[in-house]
């Protein structure tokens, strides 16, 4: 099987193109091709099939085999992944993932820079998911997790997250905060978990557990989900840049009520996997 491996920010994903592909069990074959041990090693395994020259479908595995709704970081190496593979002949690919069309633009080749119009953020308890009144928004909501208390803020980009400000992100245990939030009761299909400390109006730090996979370099759903709950909780404006651990990303809640992600990615070498799967 031919494979490329990407990143956005330190986020890796095995890519493959389904077209020449004759994979089937894509839950297990995540797990084994993810695998940093026995494996290719990444964080995802991405399979995209072509639907006409600006459309692909999209479908991600998280490195547990469960799948993902979407991926922003994904959403970036897919358009430079598809380009190479000679289906995308412009700059722009409209991706279809389970979370709608993700559209996509190649705004410097060179750069590698990628920006992605995430669609506008689900707000209320029963797009995200979360338990609760499904009409309401979940702002500053209080969940015990280790014996302590966490207000965050629930946000759905395609995919649940729940952001929780801090005032030293150097002091949370993400690995043992990180997987009792994600499993916690309020959140009916598990979440990401993004805690973010305000550097200034227009700068937030940020550190993800991710659903299904963990500790991770970035995440781009994620970062837009930091941006629209910082705009909900008054900590920033509209705008702001958002520092993760791998990197920096632009993120923009636009006039149109769209989210709007501008960042790199980058591929790190093409394979063939022999190994039957």
């Amino acid at each position: 099987m031919q494979f490329s491996k990407y990143h956005g920010l330190g986020n890796d994903f095995v890519l493959v193109d389904m077209s020449a592909s004759k994979l089937s069990d894509f839950s297990k074959a995540a797990q084994i091709l993810c695998n940093r041990r026995t494996g290719i090693g990444a964080d995802g395994l991405v399979l995209l099939w072509p639907i006409d020259e600006e459309n692909a479908k999209m479908r991600i595995f998280n490195a547990d085999g469960s799948e993902a709704e979407m991926c922003g970081n994904v959403s970036r190496c897919a358009p430079l992944f598809w380009r190479q593979q000679g289906h995308l002949k412009g700059t722009h690919l409209i991706l279809h993932t389970l979370a709608g069309p993700i559209d996509t633009e190649i705004i410097d080749e060179d750069k590698k820079l990628i920006r992605v119009n995430m669609g506008a953020p689900r707000l209320t308890r029963g797009e995200i998911p979360m338990t609760g009144t499904s009409s309401e928004q979940a702002i500053n909501v209080s969940l015990q997790a280790n014996g302590q208390e966490w207000k965050g803020t629930g946000v759905s980009m395609g995919n649940p997250h729940f952001v929780i400000f801090v005032e030293d992100i150097n002091k949370i245990d993400l690995p043992t905060v990180g997987p009792a939030l994600e499993t916690h009761i309020a959140f009916p299909r598990k979440t990401n978990v993004e805690f973010v400390q305000k550097i200034d109006e227009h700068t937030l730090r940020m550190r993800v557990w991710e659903r299904g996979v963990g500790i991770t370099q970035a995440c781009g759903t994620g970062a837009c989900a930091t941006l629209v709950a910082s705009v909900l909780t008054k900590h920033t404006g509209k705008q702001a840049r958002i520092l993760l651990d791998g990197g920096e990303l632009a993120i923009e809640w636009n006039k149109n009520g769209n989210v709007l992600m501008t960042g790199p990615a980058q591929k790190v070498f093409d394979g063939e996997y022999t190994d039957s799967l």
